[in-house]
């Protein structure tokens, strides 16, 4: 790129994408005459597990990633003699139902972010559940596409407003200010405290449970529901339109893009369905990043599911454009336990490196895992699930474990998309896939070979961050991205064809499934009271009897050698 730059090749119009994901914070600039990926930065966001179930990052520390991010890509862009000012607009993408809540009038968060896979609201879904006729999780389903589940926005907001004190206060006195990631960055990045502007799209409402999505509105009986003040909540807009425009921030010393428009958001999942240009009914993408998500457009009307899948809105591009549903399959844990083999057991130092220990023996040698570190998702909702590694002997070593943790991601895709085919009717005859563990070439084969159906992926896997800028570039008032597949000349495609016979697909297949039912029933809800009831509680009882009648026989010998 920098050579034909040199040597004077005219560069269009560009756009960039904020893609806030739930690992890193990636800045993209795209040509949105080709699609061709210019330049990019990415900064890696810290977790933190405070307790056990629970996963929450810092809202500063996101909103600084992406200053960062900014500021590096464009000094790169600088070095490739491409003009910054030829950046016409930005699109955000971002983690969804991870829950933010901050004060409008200091800018400041009044909690860390809880992250989507956070467990802590387990035992606030079972009390929610109590007010619903037969504790039925699919009650509010026809009115959101969505369980009650811990996962959505609604629960970790309801948690917030019971624990933290200065977020009740905050409400009660009008301060407070809750949104989604994009609607966080986007209040920032518009002018925050000094008139910042609070809104969200239709693809991240549709996450929180207090969303209707027939309606697309805020609907007043969920917020009921869950005890929500509805002025605390964003504006609602399309996934492609001007929101507002970049101010000047003290973090970033260039000054680089003030004054350029903030015109596309939309969730990461229905940003890379977006940017895998699955425009048709039936046209389904797989997204491989911290979990896996599994998206089918199902058209204009939304299309509930009868085996474990949400019912979502895929995109509304412009405020006078029809708006398109999806359903969708969402797996938890996908390149996280690639991060967990690394962070955790010290197994690989990066993830290329699992890919090699995985390459070496070529099999899992019998050996399941089961990542279920947050619960089971689609198409179970098993709150109760917990990981497991079985199938284990002498022989096993980590370089099976790296090989079964991958075969895992491909095992949990198949029961999402054997899912999918039974409320579509019509099998998918090939996957679109994306997302940073597509880079992953033994990872892509194995998911052909567990499909039994080719997987395709574009030679650029940045789809989700594509997605958004395609977003922001055809907003009305900007308008220099047309839609058109025609247009994507930067974009070709890698075939990954299926090697193995069904049958042994099937087998395999089978046993990853005996591996998961073992997973389910592991954990209950946070056990309430102190510390202490609680490990007396969730003992056996027999371990009690038996304790006391060790304490008794010790004491009579105690007092008959002692007397």
């Amino acid at each position: 790129m920098a050579a034909a730059v040199a040597q004077g090749e005219a560069i269009g119009p560009l756009v960039g994408a904020i893609d806030q994901g739930t690992s890193s914070t990636r800045f993209l600039v795209f040509n949105a005459n080709t699609a061709e990926l210019l330049s990019h930065h990415q900064v890696e966001i810290q977790q933190k597990f405070p307790k056990e179930g629970w996963v929450e990052q810092d809202p500063k520390e996101i909103l600084q990633s992406v200053y960062e991010c900014v500021e590096r890509t464009c000094e790169k862009l600088n070095q490739l003699n491409i003009d910054i000012s030829n950046i016409k607009a930005v699109g955000v993408s971002n983690q969804r139902e991870t829950t933010v809540v901050w004060n409008k009038e200091t800018g400041e968060p009044l909690y860390n972010a809880i992250v989507w896979l956070d467990l802590r609201t387990q035992s606030t879904v079972e009390r929610l559940l109590k007010r619903i006729p037969g504790k039925n999780k699919s009650f509010f389903k026809s009115r959101t596409g969505l369980p009650l589940s811990t996962y959505f926005s609604a629960v970790k907001l309801r948690w917030l407003l019971d624990n933290v004190k200065e977020i009740r206060q905050a409400v009660l006195e009008g301060r407070a200010l809750f949104g989604t990631v994009d609607s966080w960055l986007i209040w920032c990045l518009t002018g925050g405290k000094n008139g910042g502007i609070h809104c969200t799209d239709v693809t991240n409402a549709s996450r929180t449970m207090l969303f209707n999505i027939h309606s697309l509105e805020w609907d007043d009986e969920l917020c009921n529901f869950f005890e929500i003040p509805m002025e605390m909540l964003p504006k609602v807009r399309s996934s492609s339109e001007i929101y507002g425009l970049l101010k000047i921030s003290p973090i970033l010393s260039s000054g680089a893009l003030t004054g350029v428009p903030i015109s596309g958001c939309l969730g990461d999942q229905s940003a890379a369905l977006v940017g895998q240009m699955c425009f048709k009914d039936g046209q389904a993408k797989n997204t491989y990043g911290t979990g896996c998500f599994l998206l089918c457009n199902t058209g204009q009307k939304p299309a509930l599911s009868e085996h474990g899948l949400l019912t979502t809105v895929a995109y509304k591009l412009g405020r006078d454009k029809a708006v398109c549903y999806a359903l969708e399959g969402s797996v938890a844990i996908a390149g996280a336990v690639v991060r967990w083999l690394r962070d955790n057991l010290g197994i690989a130092k990066s993830s290329e490196e699992v890919e090699k220990l995985a390459a070496e023996v070529g099999t899992s040698y019998g050996c399941y895992f089961v990542p279920a570190f947050s619960g089971l998702y689609a198409p179970y909702w098993e709150p109760s699930a917990r990981g497991i590694i079985c199938g284990l002997t002498q022989f096993t070593n980590k370089n099976h474990i790296a090989f079964a943790a991958l075969e895992a991601v491909c095992f949990q895709t198949r029961e999402i998309l054997d899912a999918m085919n039974k409320d579509c009717g019509i099998p998918l005859s090939q996957l679109q896939v994306d997302g940073g563990m597509t880079n992953n070439k033994i990872l892509m084969q194995l998911q052909a070979d567990i499909l039994c159906i080719p997987v395709v992926k574009p030679s650029m896997p940045e789809t989700t961050a594509l997605g958004a800028a395609m977003a922001a570039g055809a907003a009305e008032g900007v308008g220099v991205w047309s839609l058109h597949p025609d247009d994507f000349t930067a974009v070709t495609c890698e075939r990954f064809e299926p090697q193995i016979n069904p049958e042994e697909s099937e087998y395999r297949y089978t046993r990853w499934k005996k591996a998961v039912k073992k997973s389910m029933g592991w954990e209950m809800s946070e056990p309430q009271g102190n510390s202490e009831t609680s490990i007396f509680c969730s003992l056996p009882l027999g371990f009690f009897i038996m304790s006391s009648l060790l304490i008794l026989i010790g004491a009579k010998y105690i007092s008959g050698k002692f007397k």
